[in-house]
């Protein structure tokens, strides 16, 4: 009988390409494009292009703080203080006033926002009127005096 060990198995070598002889994949989209953010991500840009495009003229906005959630709470409170929305339609946005050592927040809830808007410029638009009502009434104005080309898009 022949008392000798089997040779091990050779180690695998690392792949340097792909079966059909391309390479290895890399990723789809570098980190610097557009295509690499999430939705969530994409929304919070085109609030704080909003928020900025309005600072420029409003520079006492630094104060407030912007804010973006999925979706209202079910029971249409705040937990912040924020007002109840009894009329049945979900809101878009919500004002928190300032109390105490705490800021006033705007709010901005992204899942409402989206179900109303087919394109990325519809969103735009529409995250754009929001932010502008919330700080119309923030500040005491008419939306139009807070940005004039309010509702002419």
């Amino acid at each position: 009988m022949d008392s000798r060990v089997p040779p091990r198995p050779p180690e695998p070598r690392p792949r340097r390409r792909d079966r059909h002889g391309r390479g290895m994949r890399g990723p789809v989209a570098p980190p610097q494009v557009p295509l690499a953010a999430s939705r969530a991500e994409a929304f919070i840009d085109l609030v704080h292009d909003s928020v900025d495009r309005l600072e420029r003229r409003w520079p006492q906005l630094s104060d407030v703080e912007f804010t973006v959630r999925e979706v209202p709470p079910p029971d249409g409170s705040d937990q912040d203080g924020g007002s109840s929305w009894d009329d049945g339609t979900v809101p878009l946005g919500r004002l928190v006033t300032a109390g105490g050592r705490r800021p006033a927040r705007i709010v901005i809830y992204r899942r409402p926002v989206e179900i109303r808007t087919k394109s990325r410029d519809e969103r735009a638009l529409l995250i754009h009127e929001v932010v502008v009502e919330q700080v119309a009434e923030l500040l005491g104005l008419a939306p139009e005096s807070v940005d004039p080309r309010y509702g002419q898009d």
